[in-house]
């Protein structure tokens, strides 16, 4: 083995590791700095970026809007996580983590933060009363799976994404690692989703909300650009249910929401009426 590393006795930080996201991380938490979130219209003021786990929350509220929920109107504010905006005091107020995404209910009388995804996705399903089974047995089995992605996307995420697509160099072992872990994944979600419809049984629910944005896009090429790499065709059951999940129009709307890339069509910064989500997709091609 080359280039092998010793640890030191005690970790400081001596210098930035490189890499994309080398500028922003640092072993400590708190705000770098005063910065005032703006404040919408509407109850639910969320603070996000598009990633993943920022998908997670669009594409609920506009599946909870489609459900004709009216009071899951919401607005919708980027944090620029490459320029350290989750560092700012205001949104540290709400997510003392600094991660995104963040949600504040001023329905509530005194507002309600809300943080970590899963967590948001579980306050509105028992909020609003949807994407959330009643009965206890299939409650859990939903509940089974949203912690499941919950412990699992940091090692699809943290793990295999930041090896194989933005470390500053390719190392062999943590890419076979964190992809044979990756591959076991996948084969967990392939087996559930031979004998049901959805990830929780027969009903789209919050399992199925959380953990499309990472392993759907990841098998259908929208992720790391790794799908041929992870011969995702070998995974035919959780294919088809990306695609299905795919199809639907609320996937289609929240997960342009906070989204800074891409093509120009499925870019939208800010969010603060169906119509801004109509005014983007509308230059679909």
């Amino acid at each position: 083995m080359t280039n092998q590393y010793t640890p030191a006795k005690v970790w400081t930080m001596d210098n930035e590791n490189g890499g994309q996201w080398a500028s922003i991380n640092r072993p400590d938490s708190g705000p770098r700095h005063e910065q005032a979130l703006p404040n919408g219209e509407h109850p639910l003021q969320l603070h996000s970026l598009a990633t993943p786990n920022g998908q997670k929350v669009t594409i609920m509220l506009e599946e909870l809007l489609a459900k004709g929920v009216t009071a899951a109107e919401y607005d919708a504010y980027t944090i620029n996580i490459g320029e350290g905006d989750q560092f700012g005091s205001g949104f540290v107020d709400i997510n003392p983590n600094s991660k995104i995404p963040a949600l504040l209910d001023t329905s509530t009388g005194t507002p309600t933060r809300v943080f970590e995804s899963g967590n948001i996705l579980l306050y509105l399903a028992e909020k609003f009363g949807h994407f959330l089974p009643k009965d206890l047995a299939a409650k859990t089995e939903v509940m089974n799976w949203l912690f499941w992605l919950q412990g699992s996307a940091p090692y699809l995420g943290g793990g295999f994404g930041h090896f194989y697509a933005y470390a500053p160099e390719k190392f062999e072992y943590p890419i076979n690692r964190f992809t044979m872990e990756t591959k076991r994944q996948l084969d967990v979600l392939d087996k559930q989703l031979a004998n049901n419809q959805y990830i929780g049984g027969d009903e789209y629910s919050i399992a199925d909300i959380a953990i499309w944005p990472w392993y759907g896009n990841l098998v259908l090429g929208n992720l790391y650009n790794a799908a041929e790499f992870l011969d995702v065709a070998s995974y035919p059951h959780l294919l088809r249910w990306a695609k299905q999940v795919e199809q639907r129009d609320a996937v289609q709307r929240g997960r342009i929401v906070n989204r800074t890339f891409g093509e120009e069509w499925e870019q939208l910064s800010e969010r603060h009426s169906a119509a801004d989500i109509d005014a983007v997709l509308s230059k679909k091609p």
